[in-house]
């Protein structure tokens, strides 16, 4: 039995050398631990960028997808605008179109004056007289007051307002001095109604610069010449006149 028991149990010298090997095991454990580890965390590395790519592209799509959408949308509403311009533009030419069309029609409508030279004749409106006026005074008053405005002319409403007259007679009297070729009348288009402007044509001659002269009515007005004895040079007639005419128009202004 004593000699078994020798067998069995081992010498110090063994007792180190397995420790050692137990260590290495050990150390060799540990580092396929930590390639293992290492290994690992590469895989999971990768799995987490694979999937934050897929995310990432997802969010692109959905970010594309939402842009396509807006930008369909402001395409449809760019198109709905321009639509609505051009049917306003089309309403506009057919408005447009139907007062062209319009306009003729009352083209044919005859004024006041028109209907005037249908009823009356050439004596009456050359004849045409107003009560208690003098009409030469009153013609000279118009033709003042329009040559003013020069070839522009001047609408005959606005002379009837300042010479006081009515339509009727102031028509009537536009007729007359374009008879007699001193004025021209132009038909427009004034607010929606049709009248006219009245243009200077010739400035007729007054006989008040020649009224009271004395030479109407000199007895020796057969003899008179610059030259000769009797002249207007030294005509005391003719100074006397002058003197009042001048003292005349002084009180009037």
């Amino acid at each position: 039995m004593a000699q078994k028991k020798e067998k069995t149990t081992k010498s110090d010298s063994d007792v180190p050398n397995e420790k050692n090997d137990i260590a290495k095991k050990a150390i060799q454990l540990e580092n396929k631990i930590k390639k293992l580890k290492m290994e690992l965390e590469k895989k999971t590395t990768k799995k987490k960028k694979k999937a934050t790519a897929k995310k990432e592209e997802k969010k692109k799509k959905a970010t594309a997808k939402k842009e396509e959408k807006k930008k369909k949308a402001t395409t449809k509403k760019e198109e709905k605008k321009t639509t609505k311009k051009e049917e306003k533009k089309k309403k506009i030419t057919k408005k447009e179109e139907k007062k062209k069309k319009e306009e003729p029609k009352k083209e044919e409508k005859k004024t006041y004056e028109e209907e005037l030279e249908e009823q009356l004749s050439d004596e009456e409106i050359a004849s045409f007289q107003i009560e208690k006026m003098d009409m030469e005074k009153l013609t000279n008053k118009v033709c003042d007051i329009v040559a003013k405005y020069e070839k522009d002319g001047m609408l005959q409403s606005e002379l009837w307002k300042k010479l006081k007259l009515t339509s009727r007679d102031g028509s009537r009297l536009a007729l007359k001095l374009e008879r007699l070729g001193i004025i021209s009348r132009e038909k427009i288009l004034e607010k929606g109604r049709w009248t006219y402007k009245l243009i200077i044509k010739k400035t007729p001659v007054s006989t008040e610069s020649i009224e009271d002269a004395p030479c109407l009515t000199c007895p020796v007005e057969q003899k008179c010449s610059l030259e000769g004895e009797i002249s207007p040079r030294n005509c005391q007639l003719i100074e006397d006149w002058v003197i009042a005419s001048i003292s005349k128009s002084k009180k009037k202004a």
